[in-house]
């Protein structure tokens, strides 16, 4: 469904919150906006709740809202684990470790798959269409980050046509406001559809969609002849509904068929409520029509009761709590007046405009708000987004990046109750993982692949030998999703959160760590079979594989986990004898090792790099988002990792938004604020459609992926502050191009809201906010200090609760 080319040519809180500190930014500063409709759906502007998205397109004789619900995904629960798995496993570890054939280790690899996992789905289309208009004049499309609120006006020769679109988080219903200047002149007709099996029927002021999605979806990368299967079985495919009701101000409203028509109004609002059969990760999805139509028909019914003024209230209300908690000033130029489109396509000639970093930034916040909320699933590949039936790469949960990367600004950015759904599902993954470790592997603890979807598919993918092992195997999710649950301890302190919920998760994944390491040549600890997530090597006889021992990152993710779990043992004064396990592992395992070019090596050996520029650069997680190499902790191979990334970069690396929003972040704990800020410009130059959504290469054209988003802004953060090596560092990667700036609000370890303000690159004021009273090191820029402090950096005894502002030489 597309509007017509006529159409488009027409036209944890802290006790001290920084939301009493920031303050909102112009209207240019903080909104998208456009001169015409949008043409396709990646143009489109996207509201959301954390369950329910819409985009929205803002078309003149027609308006499409694609709406999705969160829990609408194709399949059930079903077994994905492969009990052949563990008796290969002996084969390939012998492959490897004593035999050096990777290629037949790849194969052999394949063996231990299972099948591909289910796919996130749209639920349907909200088409409203109005009477054909004469001329139009001064079309305008818009999405207000502050208030995340979308809007359209437009005048026509019948008066000013304005609508509003939101999604209520507090009221959990979409709502579209619809107004006229002119009385009795709003006169439209509005109807439901969905790409999935459905049956639509209106009565009285009410459209009901009933659904049910596929049972079967194969991934839209996988050939099949019969990719997407229903099933009529109650559990088998998850019903849904999606009701819409009209309330008109004026005017009547009557049902023809499947369709309501209101005529002469002044003014209308439009409720829309979805809700599916989904019950638990773990249970079928059996709810019966009815059940959910009860859903739906209780959450229209409280809405219609309150009216479109209260829900707008409370619902700006909720997201500016949020949202205002941080603000980001890079200074403004003529370029902020310009429609979005054309802003970028000026920034492509002539990159100097420092504001569009700023939305860029806020807007990665906007999505995060939008797409992750307490009590939600947490934001896919697309956030929650998505018009297709086979999305690209399932819109699922891609565990080797792509999820973590969703959230990586969640804690620096202020929103760390938005974090809640990675550690819901975590805790699902808990649960699933330990019958894959168990069956698969013979295996304590937990174990995570690569691919993960609202049943919480915890085992390898690949459809029984054809995915590529060094995605489809990849068998180190787990430890990476993990280092989220302490980070947000870190964070927080929030020490009941460590002990009921995070340490438990971190022990069962460091078990399956545990079981998994063996003994090499070398007599250390190794992981093995052993992957470079999505990236392959040349052997010593000429060919290419993908299986080895001890890669990079599968060394650096178990430290990390041992190291955390050590930490948090202590902390909490539990598992001695688990906690002298860990210590004696961690002390077995190898060190980390530099190559014939001086690069961080990869792999365990020093192969040749078959794909120089590889997008992924997973061996480089100790840098970031992991903290081990430091200006001032293990030097070289911080030194080390800025080779590999240079040299990743100089063979074409980082030609994805996600890819290249991991290279700023590297950038900037390289604390080179000049080519973080190079990067930046590439990420907004190739990487960012009209709508600022992060983009991925598909053939002649480019996808939506969301990561990209949230890794950008997580980098504009990361260049603003650093606090992972247990200091407060300012301004630790400030670019030229950024030579006067504030920013408000952002968080660091040990439970900080730090404000920065600078000019000529020297920090100018600086105010910490700290929530418990202790010692704190701080860091300012080379030439600066503390003002009576004799050294750089300085430790300040800081009173939890209250504001410290730090005066500057």
């Amino acid at each position: 469904m597309s509007i017509t080319r006529r159409e488009f040519l027409a036209a944890v809180p802290l006790a001290v919150s920084a939301a009493s500190h920031a303050k909102a930014a112009t209207a240019d500063g903080l909104r998208l906006w456009y001169r015409e409709p949008a043409a396709i759906w990646t143009d489109a502007l996207p509201v959301g709740n954390g369950r329910l998205g819409a985009m929205v397109f803002g078309g003149i004789e027609a308006e499409r809202l694609q709406l999705n619900e969160d829990t609408l995904w194709s399949g059930s629960p079903t077994e994905w684990n492969n009990p052949d798995a563990k008796q290969h496993l002996p084969e390939v570890r012998r492959l490897v470790i004593e035999e050096e054939k990777y290629r037949e280790a790849d194969n052999v690899c394949k063996a231990m798959q299972g099948p591909y996992n289910q796919s996130y789905q749209p639920a349907a289309n909200l088409t409203i269409r109005f009477p054909t208009t004469g001329n139009i004049t001064g079309y305008n499309r818009e999405l207000n980050l502050d208030t995340a609120v979308a809007s359209v006006s437009y005048h026509s020769s019948s008066g000013i046509f304005t609508r509003e679109i939101l999604s209520s988080a507090p009221d959990q219903i979409i709502a579209v406001r619809l107004s006229c200047s002119t009385p009795g002149a709003l006169t439209f007709a509005a109807s439901l559809d969905s790409l999935l099996h459905a049956t639509t029927s209106a009565s009285e002021s009410t459209i009901r969609l009933s659904g049910k999605a596929p049972s079967h979806v194969d991934p839209n990368y996988f050939r099949t002849p019969h990719p997407i299967v229903y099933d009529d079985a109650e559990g088998k495919g998850m019903r849904f509904e999606c009701w819409m009701r009209v309330i008109p101000q004026g005017g009547v409203v009557r049902a023809d068929s499947d369709t309501l028509r209101v005529e002469s109004a002044d003014a209308a609002t439009l409720l829309v409520s979805i809700a599916t059969g989904f019950r638990s990760f773990d249970r079928l999805p059996d709810r019966t029509a009815e059940e959910i139509a009860g859903v739906c028909r209780k959450r229209l019914s409280a809405a219609a009761a309150k009216g479109y003024d209260q829900i707008r209230t409370a619902h700006v209300a909720d997201h500016q709590k949020l949202f205002r908690r941080v603000s980001l000033d890079l200074g403004q130029g003529s370029a902020s007046r310009l429609p979005t489109r054309e802003r970028l396509q000026a920034f492509k000639a002539k990159p100097d405009d420092a504001d569009l970093a700023a939305l860029y930034f806020q807007y990665g916040r906007y999505l995060l708000i939008a797409s992750s909320r307490p009590g939600s699933q947490p934001a896919n590949l697309q956030g929650i987004w998505n018009d297709l039936v086979r999305p690209p790469w399932s819109s699922n949960w891609t565990a080797n990046i792509n999820i973590q990367m969703n959230y990586w600004l969640a804690e620096t950015c202020n929103l760390s109750e938005c974090h809640e759904p990675l550690v819901d599902l975590i805790e699902g993954l808990n649960i699933t993982g330990r019958e894959t470790a168990r069956i698969n592997y013979g295996a304590n603890g937990w174990v995570s692949h690569h691919n993960v979807d609202l049943w919480r598919q915890s085992a390898p993918v690949g459809h029984f030998g054809q995915g590529g092992p060094t995605w489809a195997n990849w068998q180190m999710s787990g430890p990476w999703l993990c280092a989220h649950l302490y980070e947000h301890y870190r964070f927080t302190g929030d020490t009941e959160f460590l002990r009921r919920r995070a340490y438990p998760l971190m022990k069962g994944s460091a078990e399956f760590c545990v079981d998994w390491l063996i003994p090499g040549k070398d007599g250390r600890l190794t992981s093995c079979p052993s992957f470079s997530t999505e990236n392959d090597f040349g052997t010593p006889d000429g060919n290419v594989a993908q299986t080895s021992a001890g890669c990079t990152m599968d060394i650096a993710l178990i430290r990390e986990l041992f190291g955390n779990c050590i930490e948090a043992s202590r902390i909490l004064s539990v598992d001695t004898a688990f906690r002298n396990i860990l210590e004696a592992k961690l002390a077995q395992l190898p060190p980390y090792r530099v190559g014939k070019h001086g690069q961080l090596l990869e792999w365990s050996k020093d192969f040749d790099e078959s794909t120089p520029g590889q997008r992924h650069m997973s061996h480089m997680y100790p840098l970031y988002p992991g903290s081990e190499f430091t200006p001032r902790r293990m030097r070289d191979f911080w030194k080390a990792s800025r080779i590999s990334l240079e040299r990743r970069l100089a063979a074409g690396g980082a030609y994805t938004g996600w890819s290249r929003a991991w290279a700023i972040n590297f950038w900037a704990r390289l604390c080179d604020g000049d080519m973080a800020h190079e990067s930046l410009c590439r990420l907004l130059d190739h990487s960012t459609g009209p709508n600022l959504f992060d983009t991925h290469p598909a053939g002649d054209g480019w996808i939506f992926q969301i990561d990209g988003n949230f890794g950008g802004a997580a980098a504009v953060a990361e260049m603003l502050l650093h606090s992972h090596e247990g200091e407060i560092n300012i301004l630790p990667a400030l670019p030229k191009a950024w030579p006067a700036g504030k920013v408000k609000g952002l968080r660091a370890r040990g439970g900080l809201e730090v404000d920065i303000a600078w000019s000529g690159g020297r920090v100018t004021e600086c105010n910490l906010r700290p929530t418990v009273t202790g010692h704190y090191r701080v860091r300012l820029p080379e030439g600066q200090r503390i003002i009576n402090t004799e050294t750089n950096p300085a430790v300040l005894d800081l009173t939890g609760g209250k504001a410290h502002p730090i005066r500057c030489s």
